[in-house]
């Protein structure tokens, strides 16, 4: 596959997983943090972007240490992603509106909230794990298991981007 093509698979997978566990430094040493975040890949602008509350300790950990990993995983279909980028905390309402979904009312009064903040990471490096789906996963397991044979279970490779 061409490394353009591996791209575009990468922006594909942030498009169709949307979720990623966001890891941060604790800001007070090496210990990692992780939490879900909901993903809005813009690959035009090679940017990730997540609205944040600006209350909570990432806003802090990226000020003190801006490198992070998005881990996006789909179970189901076996595919994951782990990208690894420079994060930066924004006050941008023109994208909060943008990014403004009707589930954001669960954690902020409406897309004015002034505690609303954008994080836009610019990912650097990323990998990816692409099976043909747990079906196909679990019969080529069995075959090989049968065989003794190692089954060849997708796709991996690391991306630049």
């Amino acid at each position: 596959m061409s490394h353009h093509s591996d791209q575009k698979r990468v922006w594909d997978l942030i498009d169709s997983i949307k979720f990623a566990m966001l890891v941060t430094h604790d800001g007070q040493g090496d210990e990692l943090r992780a939490r879900p975040m909901h993903a809005h890949g813009r690959r035009e602008e090679d940017a990730i972007y997540f609205l944040t509350d600006r209350r909570h300790d990432k806003d802090d950990e990226i000020q003190i240490n801006d490198n992070v990993c998005l881990a996006f995983a789909d179970t189901g279909g076996q595919r994951y992603l782990s990208v690894t980028g420079t994060a930066t905390v924004l006050d941008d309402r023109d994208r909060v509106h943008a990014l403004w979904e009707v589930g954001n009312e669960a954690f902020w009064d409406g897309e004015d909230d002034p505690n609303i903040r954008v994080l836009r990471v610019r990912p650097s490096s990323a990998e990816f794990w692409d099976s043909p789906g747990k079906i196909v996963t679990s019969v080529k397991m069995a075959a090989a298991a049968l065989t003794g044979s190692k089954p060849k279970l997708g796709e991996n490779r690391k991306v630049a981007l």
